[in-house]
């Protein structure tokens, strides 16, 4: 198994001429891949068998090889297989390896930067990780198990997000005696599968990670495989670069360089294409046009500077361009869109909830972005289409997605920098999917804003007032209604301007045809504030009441509109007085199982953390609520403007 060519002659190199070494060392090639699969299939035994059969050494470990290799002459330095081996299961058993753990090391031919991923299932999101950057995947298959869902699973996830080139390393091969009869019967069913997600092709290959068969050499055990062994394929695939050269320029802004008054610089790095002074550009999304005056790096100006380079682009015309915009090619610009067909891979332990804002990031872009239901989930088993109306933790379906202003993207399967997204929890600032754009919606290029002459400060100019959306939330039973409704009473009364949206109401009409679950309440509210937006854009002071039980959807309201112009008062009344006065008797019923998802009971309710005004009900009157807010808050409010 081991070939001292190759185990050797680096250490030699090095031992004798490290400059000469490092010089080679820099020019080579780089392999970026991930070893994934289910539980148990033997990722960290192959990763350290790779290690200890060809002697590739963690890059941080390089110094001090070099210092051991001077002393030992040609022999190196001997690694301990069992010992690494029992490293690497430490690692998982501590849960190291939960998130991501890439691993750096070289073979004569190439360097390698590997991911290794837990194989769970609650980690699925791990595997996402660290396939987003590879060039490759080795899929492992343990012998005696065959293919099971978690492999199907991340074969589909690696096809999913464009890796091209797949491993199918069938491991363990020693515990089956070597058979190929398993091995062929193994390699036909994945065929199979692999034919149904529209993998065109994967490079199938016996290999035993504990004992070393088809890691560095072929095996004797099994001469009846006449394909690579695993480090020769991972030596001479060929990878295409995913910074396409060919391609159209696209370069995402990362930072705006302006040292001095006489020079503004955009940087990244460039992500296709090629640029070189005089070549005209589009700067997205403002769509302005200019020309390449220099291109600026730490070792000088270019010439020209191509896919996969980070520079910065001086451009001859003073045009606005900020991070997250992006610099490409005037004839060929990327699309700009705020609605999109996407596939979305959920992450998050709650489920997706339609209707609900959160952080989109994409690129160097981020906005605030809302999905709609799901057209469909995938079953990775068959690859059928599942009818769904959220997602959860590990499933894939596919959505439509908008984002509160339009973005700059490319389909993922062209772009994969334009293309990826993640979304973020707005409340908790977690990751909860990762996703794939595949192409605009018709409508998001055929609906443009209208200007009117008759905006919003005429129409508050109109009232002599300034426009408020005073937001009651708490409990049902806690007396939102009825303090709204007193305050509104006291607005009239001193000629202002308001309308009252009541949530019981509101349901009657414009919001019938939504229940009580966690996502008809996300969409519920989304409807309100659209309207409370529209009525605050019409002068109008807006109260609404309605237990708006999520914190994440109060502040989507809240972020429709100007600063300053959403007021959250909380009628804080604890859950037990509620119950007392059910003047509905709908705690009655949900304390009988009558009432399913109430709010309090079996549904949660997200008390404001740090609501304009907290209404104690158990110390406090409703008409003494209302004047305290009248007094507090609407008395401070400028009406004459």
């Amino acid at each position: 198994m081991d070939n001292p060519d190759i185990i050797y002659k680096t250490d030699a190199l090095i031992a004798s001429d490290i400059d000469s070494y490092l010089e080679t060392h820099q020019h080579k090639t780089m392999l970026r891949f991930i070893t994934c699969g289910s539980v148990d299939d033997g990722k960290s035994t192959l990763i350290g068998r790779l290690l200890y059969d060809s002697k590739m050494i963690f890059e941080d470990q390089l110094a001090s090889l070099e210092a051991d290799s001077k002393k030992v002459g040609t022999q190196g330095q001997e690694i301990d297989f069992a010992l690494l081996v029992d490293g690497l299961a430490a690692e998982r058993e501590q849960g190291i390896t939960i998130d991501v753990a890439y691993r750096f090391f070289a073979t004569e031919k190439r360097k390698f930067i590997v991911a290794d991923t837990p194989g769970h299932e609650q980690y699925t999101r791990n595997m996402i990780t660290g396939a987003s950057t590879a060039d490759l995947a080795i899929i492992l298959i343990d012998a005696r198990q065959g293919i099971l869902t978690q492999t199907r699973r991340h074969s589909y996830l690696a096809h999913l997000i464009g890796i091209k080139h797949l491993v199918v390393a069938v491991n363990k091969m020693d515990l089956v005696d070597y058979d190929e009869t398993v091995y062929n019967r193994i390699i036909s069913e994945y065929a199979a599968f692999a034919k149904e997600m529209g993998i065109e092709a994967f490079t199938p290959i016996p290999i035993s990670g504990l004992a070393g068969d088809n890691i560095t050499s072929q095996s004797s055990n099994m001469s009846w495989y006449k394909g690579p062994s695993l480090i020769e394929h991972l030596e001479n695939v060929e990878v295409m670069n995913t910074a396409n050269q060919s391609g159209p320029l696209r370069l995402t802004v990362q930072w705006v360089n302006r040292p001095n008054l006489d020079f503004r610089g955009f940087s990244g790095q460039i992500a296709s294409g090629t640029v070189k002074p005089g070549d005209e550009v589009r700067v997205l999304p403002s769509g302005k046009i200019s020309t390449v005056k220099r291109i600026v790096t730490m070792d000088g100006d270019l010439d020209r500077a191509v896919a996969g380079q980070s520079v910065t682009l001086a451009l001859n015309d003073e045009i606005d361009c900020s991070r997250g915009d992006v610099i490409a090619a005037a004839d060929a610009p990327p699309q700009v869109a705020d609605q999109f067909e996407s596939t979305i891979v959920w992450m998050g332990e709650e489920e997706l909830l339609p209707g609900r804002s959160y952080w989109m990031k994409i690129g160097a872009q981020f906005v605030s972005a809302t999905i709609q239901p799901p057209k469909y989930q995938v079953n990775v088993n068959n690859m059928e289409q599942l009818a769904a109306k959220t997602l959860q933790l590990n499933t894939i379906g596919v959505a439509e997605i908008a984002t509160d202003r339009p973005i700059i993207f490319e389909p993922y399967a062209d772009n994969r920098d334009l293309g990826g997204f993640i979304l973020i929890d707005k409340i908790s600032n977690a990751t909860v999917a990762a996703g794939m754009l595949h192409f605009s919606l018709r409508r998001s290029q055929n609906v443009h804003w209208q200007n009117i002459d008759i905006d919003r400060t005429a129409h508050a100019l109109q009232k002599h007032q300034e426009p408020r959306v005073i937001w009651f939330t708490g409990l049902s039973g806690s007396g939102k209604s009825t303090i709204a409704n007193m305050v509104e009473k006291r607005l009239y009364a001193l000629g202002k301007h308001s309308f009252l949206l009541d949530g019981d109401n509101v349901r009657h009409g414009l919001n019938k045809d939504l229940g009580f679950t966690d996502a008809d309440r996300v969409e519920n509210i989304r409807r309100i504030g659209e309207v409370a937006r529209l009525m605050a854009d019409a002068g109008l002071i807006v109260l609404t009441a309605f237990i708006s039980p999520f914190r994440a959807e109060r502040q989507l309201v809240r972020s429709m509109l100007p600063e300053g112009e959403f007021l959250e008062i909380f009628v804080d009344t604890p859950l037990s007085v509620a119950e007392e006065r059910d003047v509905k008797g709908l705690y009655k019923k949900a304390r009988a199982g009558e009432l399913k998802n109430f709010t309090g009971i079996d549904s949660d309710y997200e008390a404001p953390e740090n609501a304009d005004i907290r209404i104690d009900t158990t110390k406090m009157k409703p008409d003494e609520a209302a004047e305290l807010i009248v007094d507090k808050i609407v008395g401070s409010w400028a009406y004459t403007i």
